[in-house]
């Protein structure tokens, strides 16, 4: 079996962890030799497949048992998660026909639909199950090492078309396209025979392992390495302090004990760890990790303050959460809510209306989208809703349904979520200010009209009517779906005047984005201290029919806590709400800068520099190299021309972005050593974009790969970016490699 080597690691090329996994685990050897199972669409849409893990343990192979040579592959690295039973709405269409320990979901990363399988027994069925799982931990639980490693290894198999374990230079050509390098054939040839030892045509073994090492070695990395490297070869305890102190700006006290702790998580080599000494080897794996990436790892835990009150904090959210695609013909899931959960969303929202048997039902009322049960959604609450995080869940409602159909949608409330429904106060008492989600841990609360106030609530002076009518409303409400409502009573937004007199803390107005941004313009100030009293939230447009989203940094600007987007749709407006909730832990909280939070003082967002505390920075990136960028256009012989552009988004005054230069054709390992500067006036509320792109000069230039953090999270010194995709998940091996400097400008 042909080996490949990588620093100082030698690796099968099905993986020497693959291999150890499969020796006396059942369930895998069952995977390998194939099961027939039946692929689910819909209740009438049940189609045989043959199922099938690969030898590498890291590709599912399936074929239609009708379909002649015809099949499919996934990568079990596509694979988020297996849910047994009757967990998709596909499966529980058909729950009467197929019991559900033969049944189970692969969800799929980013917005690829789920498959839905039945197995012909329940044992077949755990054993994929399991089987599915314990490849899923494997991958989760690999170093960076690793998984690069393992990424070669699907290289090396795409290229080696004739399986003979040995690669030809036509085999070589091939695999230098397909690894987007469109490198100097004369200079590939060169590499080629330099590493064919063996002198038979064909590289195989450690002949491989040397072309692979001549072609990826890192000059950038070696370059920084040697200006530490007190003889060329190794970073002694003191080289490595020292680059630790004066790069990467580490903290001087405890800088000898992490380069010590270092060495031994990352130095491969025993005979350098025995000197207390990192080799490039070491130095390079430390780079690539977690620790020398440009999200300082401590900000990514739970690190912020929980309890201030919850309007002082932003709050990650949907519209309309139950809309796979767009606003007029598009389909209806609960899978919308499962996915926005598992994203951290921490606030959802349901259009209700009168259904058919006396069953409320969800969808996009008066258009073609599909139809859902509101008991679905709330069923999926109760299973989703505190799984990524245990801070509190809005359940924004939009409420068209008779009284009769409202007193169902209290008791599926009641019922369904118990004791998780938030539904009063904590302490019983009226209150003067929110909690804070500390203390909401676990509560999912209902924002939505309400009969009354808090107050009458609690001092029972609300009518038991059977219907009343909510102040400011022309509908009827039942009084136990009003009784559901506590902190979130939704109300009409008469002008900042009335509410800073009139309203109660726990009153709350929505604004559609483009009513939001006349508040802004007209009165941003005010907006902001209103925010520092009461909960808004903004929504998009009714003429986004197709799903699009508008900016979210405006809103936030503004100190609005639910800036509510359609998380079913891609693109940089997602990337900035993912990159504003990536750190604290990913709780779907995320703590205001104090001058928003203060109601006796004034922030205005269109003049940053007249606010105390006032600190401006300047960020100067250098953009040094990349590394794996993926290809984006499908012709064989198309090699991409990236180019990087870092994008600053806060405050208007802010707002900014710079590019380098393209590189032709060099995805591989592009090299730039260009230098972008940026004034930043308002760091708490800036967001850092990194985007690669694929230069055309005759048409738009195609999306390669972004990365999205706040400002407040970037570590200085040489850094690794790892790219995501356009749908916010990682690319295997994709980074940029860069330099980070900040510095106070007053």
């Amino acid at each position: 079996m042909t080996l490949i080597q990588k620093y100082n690691f030698t690796i099968n090329i099905e993986t020497r962890s693959n291999k150890i996994c499969i020796q006396g685990d059942d369930n895998l050897q069952s995977m390998i030799v194939g099961t027939v199972m039946r692929k689910i669409k819909s209740r009438t849409w049940k189609k045989q497949r043959y199922f099938k893990l690969q030898e590498d343990c890291m590709t599912i192979w399936y074929k239609s048992k009708k379909a002649g040579n015809t099949h499919s592959t996934f990568s079990v690295s596509d694979v988020e998660t297996v849910r047994e039973g009757h967990q998709s709405e596909v499966l529980l269409s058909i729950a009467d026909e197929f019991p559900p320990g033969r049944c189970f979901t692969l969800v799929f990363r980013g917005r690829r639909g789920n498959l839905d399988l039945v197995a012909d027994s329940v044992d077949e069925a755990q054993s994929w199950i399991k089987g599915m799982r314990k490849l899923i931990e494997n991958l989760e639980n690999m170093a960076e090492s690793e998984k690069l490693d393992q990424w070669i290894c699907e290289w090396f198999k795409k290229a080696d078309k004739n399986n003979d374990g040995r690669m030809n230079f036509r085999e070589i050509r091939v695999l230098l396209k397909m690894m987007n390098v469109d490198m100097n054939e004369h200079h590939a040839h060169r590499l080629f025979m330099t590493a064919d030892k063996s002198q038979t045509g064909t590289l195989e073994d450690d002949e491989f392992v040397l072309f692979y090492k001549m072609l990826t070695q890192r000059e950038d990395v070696l370059r920084v390495f040697q200006d530490y490297s007190g003889d060329g070869q190794k970073l002694s305890l003191r080289d490595l302090e020292e680059f630790l102190r004066d790069e990467q700006l580490e903290e001087v006290d405890g800088v000898q004990q992490l380069a010590m702790e270092l060495i031994e998580r990352y130095e491969p080599s025993d005979t350098a760890k025995m000197l207390k000494a990192m080799s490039i080897d070491g130095f390079l794996m430390y780079l690539a990790s977690a620790e020398g990436s440009i999200f300082h790892p401590r900000q990514q835990s739970l690190y912020q303050d929980m309890t201030q009150p919850l309007n002082h904090y932003f709050i990650s959210s949907s519209h309309n959460t139950y809309l796979m695609e767009d606003q007029l013909l598009g389909h209806s899931s609960v899978e919308g809510y499962i996915r926005a959960l598992k994203r951290g969303c921490r606030c959802v929202e349901v259009d209700c209306w009168d259904g058919p048997n006396g069953e409320p039902i969800v969808y996009h009322g008066h258009t073609f989208t599909s139809k859902i049960l509101f008991k679905d959604v709330v069923n999926a609450l109760r299973n989703y809703a505190f799984k990524v995080s245990e801070y509190p869940v809005i359940l924004s409602t939009e409420n068209h349904c008779g009284v009769e159909q409202q007193r169902v949608m209290a008791q599926h409330l009641n019922t369904i979520l118990g004791d998780k429904l938030l539904k009063s106060t904590l302490d019983g008492k009226i209150p003067v200010s929110f909690p804070s989600p500390e203390e909401l841990k676990g509560k999912i609360l209902l924002k939505g009209k309400k009969i009354g106030g808090l107050e009458e609530s609690l001092n029972g002076l609300v009518e038991p009517e059977d219907s009343l009518t909510g102040e400011k409303s022309k509908q009827r409400l039942s009084k136990e779906l009003s009784d559901c409502v506590v902190y979130c009573k939704s109300v009409h937004f008469s002008s900042f005047k009335h509410s800073r007199i009139h309203s109660k803390f726990y009153e709350i107005s929505s604004f559609t984005e483009s009513k939001a941004r006349k508040h802004l313009r007209e009165a941003g100030e005010e907006f902001v201290h209103h925010n520092a009293r009461q909960l808004t939230r903004v929504y998009p447009s009714g003429l986004r029919t197709d799903s699009s989203n508008f900016n979210p940094q405006e809103m936030w600007n503004t100190g609005t806590q639910i800036v509510a987007l359609n998380f079913q749709t891609a693109g940089v407006e997602m990337d900035l709400n993912d990159g504003l909730f990536s750190q604290n832990g990913s709780c779907g909280y995320v703590l205001k800068p104090d001058f928003m939070r203060m109601s006796e003082r004034r922030f205005d967002p269109e003049v940053s520099q007249n606010r105390e505390g006032y600190q401006p920075r300047s960020l100067c990136i250098q953009v040094i190299s990349g590394q794996q960028l993926p290809k984006v256009n499908i012709k064989e012989s198309s090699v991409v021309d990236p180019f990087v552009r870092v994008e600053i988004h806060g405050l208007p005054l802010d707002q900014a972005k710079q590019e380098t230069r393209y590189i032709d054709n060099n995805g591989f390992n592009p090299v730039w050593y260009d230098t972008l500067r940026f004034t930043i006036h308002a760091p708490e509320l800036a967001l850092v974009r990194f985007v690669v792109e694929d230069y055309d000069k005759a048409s738009k230039n195609d999306f390669v790969g972004q990365y999205t953090l706040p400002f407040s999270c970037i570590q200085q010194g040489y850094r690794h970016i790892h790219l995501l995709s356009k749908d916010g998940t990682s690319i295997p091996s994709a980074s940029l490699f860069v330099h980070v400097r900040i510095t106070n400008l007053v």
